[in-house]
């Protein structure tokens, strides 16, 4: 399976963040828990070099504990603020100002010093398409100040949002980076739903995330569906349509809807807190 997903409006979205960094105090990168390192845009690090950094550990309810725990310490190691978060469910944000007005703790001295006082911290939020941006803002907001969606792309333009007398937010479209180098990434990206399922083949991306689950999380599957996994994963696919009963007329088995079946239950943490990356393999 060949992963390529690179719409003109990100193209657009890349060029506006340039233009608009140095308007930056903050760069806040949301990334996918279930995969921190696959689900950051490389070209953030460049953009966002010379301003303080802070990274959300976001939709961390349904990854590991541990592996949430080792991800943050992997980061703060290399210099980020580091924050789980769950922002659909409000995990988390209590504490975001508090690490906002820390990490930029040096602009605030300096202003002082200059004289400049209670001017407001300006935060870019980034990150790739249906990371939780706009879900983030509005949960951090308290109200819906951003259009959200759970299909990617839906952010298309920019937007300023003030949060309190302290920090105005600007929001920025998602943007994937134009060329995976590793199609590994791109598999990632399309287990947690970043790249639009329109261009991916669903029975081979059902395939390739059991390959993962006997691999990493033996069993899970065979306790969620009441069945019995088998190594070759078209045999375990089958036997999860067979289990919900996915049929097409004639009554033969509908992998196709299985496949989409399986897919939206990792999806939305219903088989379990599962991690597919790990801070070593970096």
């Amino acid at each position: 399976m060949h992963f390529q997903w690179y719409p003109g409006h990100m193209t657009k979205a890349k060029r506006m963040m340039q233009e608009n960094i140095k308007l930056i105090d903050l760069v806040i990168e949301l990334v996918d828990a279930r995969i921190p390192q696959s689900s950051r845009n490389p070209d953030i690090d460049e953009l966002g070099k010379n301003k303080a950094r802070l990274i959300l550990l976001n939709k961390a309810d349904l990854a590991e504990e541990k592996w949430n725990d080792a991800w943050a310490e992997y980061f703060r190691k290399k210099g980020f603020s580091v924050v789980k978060v769950n922002s659909k469910k409000g995990g988390g944000m209590k504490s975001i100002h508090g690490v906002i007005q820390e990490a930029c703790k040096e602009k605030i001295e300096r202003d002082r010093k200059r004289g400049i006082l209670n001017r407001p911290v300006r935060a870019m939020v980034v990150g790739i398409p249906n990371v939780g941006k706009s879900t983030f803002i509005n949960s951090l907001a308290g109200k819906s100040c951003t259009k959200t969606g759970n299909k990617p792309g839906v952010t298309k333009g920019k937007q300023w949002i003030r949060l309190n007398r302290q920090v105005e937010l600007l929001d920025t479209p998602g943007i994937l980076w134009p060329k995976f180098e590793d199609q590994q990434v791109g598999l990632k990206l399309a287990f947690v739903g970043s790249i639009k399922d329109e261009v991916l083949q669903t029975e081979e991306l059902a395939a390739e995330l059991i390959r993962f689950m006997l691999d990493h999380y033996p069993g899970v599957l065979g306790k969620k569906y009441a069945v019995e996994e088998d190594n070759d994963v078209y045999v375990t696919l089958s036997r999860i349509a067979e289990s919900r009963h996915c049929l097409v007329r004639g009554n033969e088995l509908d992998t196709e809807k299985a496949a989409l079946l399986l897919t939206d239950d990792f999806r939305n943490g219903k088989l379990g807190r599962l991690t597919l990356e790990y801070p070593q393999e970096v």
